[in-house]
């Protein structure tokens, strides 16, 4: 269990912070942004969530939750020692992957087949989901960054890589399923 009774410590006040293991990093290390932009991704599903409803306000809580342990999972480095430690750290795991494939499987019966790119924009939520996807493939970014460097929880890359996959289509989706999606129309303003 967590347990913050203090918000401030004063650790970080020299350009520092603690990974999950204990260790010090500088906050600009790779494993640092990598879990801090899906912080930030997390932050912008929390603005989506605002304009959802029913079962796609439950599927963002979820996404939310499961972005909480991605965070986890990043800021371990350990995961060499997963099996040998006595509290083993948050690991992302393939089912929660499957989850949002079923749910995109689900949502893309409604869509109709798209003939040109869609831009961002049309009802409030789709525009907000819209902004998750774009935040979503930029923490996958750099999570990819950070496994070319270390080792990575593959099932963390390929939740974020799945994720904004669900973001396009809930986009669609929450766009009169897709009637009301803002087209691209090449070269309009030439």
């Amino acid at each position: 269990m967590v347990v913050l009774s203090k918000i401030y410590t004063r650790t970080g006040d020299t350009g520092s912070t603690a990974l999950g293991n204990g260790a010090r990093v500088p906050k600009h290390d790779v494993r640092v942004e990598a879990y801090g932009t899906v912080d930030e991704a997390n932050a912008t599903f929390g603005l989506a969530r605002l304009h959802a409803t029913g079962t796609v306000a439950e599927q963002i809580a979820r996404i939310q939750n499961d972005l909480f342990d991605l965070g986890a999972d990043l800021c371990n480095p350990d995961i060499d020692r997963d099996a040998e430690a006595e509290y083993p750290p948050l690991r992302m795991v393939p089912s929660q992957t499957e989850r949002l494939e079923a749910e995109i499987d689900a949502m893309n019966t409604r869509l109709a087949p798209l003939r040109t790119f869609v831009l961002p924009g049309g009802s409030a939520l789709a525009a907000q989901l819209h902004q998750c996807r774009t935040v979503s493939r930029r923490a996958e970014r750099r999570a990819q960054e950070l496994a070319g460097e270390q080792k990575v929880n593959a099932a963390a890359i390929t939740y974020l890589n799945r994720l904004s996959d669900w973001c396009f289509c809930a986009a669609r989706a929450a766009n009169d399923d897709g009637a009301a999606d803002v087209l691209w129309t090449p070269g309009a303003n030439r």
